[in-house]
């Protein structure tokens, strides 16, 4: 996939926790950033690298307020890592690229068990995050992740990739007045590309809304999975609501569902015939945060979920 523009700007905020007593104990070394020169390095990108090769303990990079001018790439042999910011308007890791989107984001995760783009590794939590861009804003590409509480912006398939999600009580603001008159936007573009594959995109208990004419979705691949479950829909939502994109004449093998969604963009009487009406079963896999990616509980397992979260996000990707 492409950027809609030359220079995106991407901003991402990641999650504040006041520490209680279990994450102190599994936070085992705090890193911090400060471009005054009062911490340990003044670039996050420093500070990520002075972490030892496939690091088994749980590292907090504690970065201070700043406009850090920098691209940052957490590689696979660095997991289990902790960000975390003073504030979201004080706190900033920007950076303006173009190309594709694995090579122009300002973030990019690879390792395994982070808690915090283009994410690609197992096992990454967000929570009050907040993720702001035109085209591909989030590339979740693979693996498991679980979004909590978090702001999502963008225009065109600004939620991609082939991973294996929850977003749960999220915000999906859809800005398709940006693109201008005769332009949709597309929320989705789930990249499922079997019926073996375990992966796809689940929005439960979250709030779409934006301008302009905006699909929940199009198949990005042959076998594209997206749940929409329990959300409340703002009237920006086409009739058809979905898009088969490229796999036109085979919609059979896509999945695309709404469960007991609200809102006046919620009407289903004009959608796509082939929309899929799931049974029972197969949804509660779905929807069920540790039936679809939690079977190993490795979520209560990470700091930020044994900690209480503050009322704003801490820092921002731009």
């Amino acid at each position: 996939m492409q950027y809609l523009q030359l220079i995106v700007y991407f901003t991402l905020t990641l999650s504040l926790f006041h520490h209680v007593s279990k994450a102190e104990e599994i936070i085992s070394t705090t890193i911090t950033v400060d471009l005054l020169g009062k911490g340990n390095f003044t670039s996050v990108q420093k500070a990520i690298d002075s972490i030892p090769s496939n690091n088994k303990l749980w590292t907090l990079i504690d970065i201070k307020a700043g406009i850090y001018r920098e691209k940052v790439e957490i590689p696979p042999d660095k997991p289990y890592i902790v960000l975390q910011g003073e504030s979201r308007r004080i706190t900033i890791i920007q950076w303006g690229d173009f190309g594709d989107s694995g090579r122009s984001a300002t973030f990019n995760l690879y390792a395994d068990n982070f808690v915090a783009p283009l994410i690609q590794g197992d096992k990454a939590a967000f929570y009050h995050c907040g993720f702001l861009g035109l085209q591909d804003t989030l590339t979740d590409w693979q693996g498991r992740h679980f979004f909590d509480t978090c702001y999502i912006e963008g225009v065109i398939d600004f939620i991609w990739g082939g991973g294996q999600s929850i977003y749960q009580e999220c915000i999906i603001n859809a800005t398709n007045s940006r693109l201008g008159a005769g332009r949709k936007a597309y929320i989705t573009a789930q990249g499922r590309e079997s019926e073996e594959d375990p992966n796809g995109f689940v929005f439960k208990y979250c709030a779409i809304r934006g301008s302009g004419p905006t699909f929940l979705g199009r198949a990005y691949r042959s076998h594209s999975r997206v749940v929409f479950y329990k959300s409340y829909f703002e009237n920006i939502i086409v009739p058809k609501g979905w898009d088969a994109w490229n796999i036109k004449g085979k919609e059979d093998t896509i999945t695309f569902s709404e469960v007991q969604n609200t809102g006046p963009g919620a009407d289903m009487s004009k959608r796509v015939n082939w929309e899929k009406h799931l049974p029972e079963e197969t949804l509660g896999k779905l929807v069920n945060t540790i039936s679809f990616i939690n079977a190993e509980r490795w979520i209560e397992n990470q700091p930020s979920y044994k900690a209480k979260p503050l009322q704003s996000p801490n820092f921002q990707f731009v």
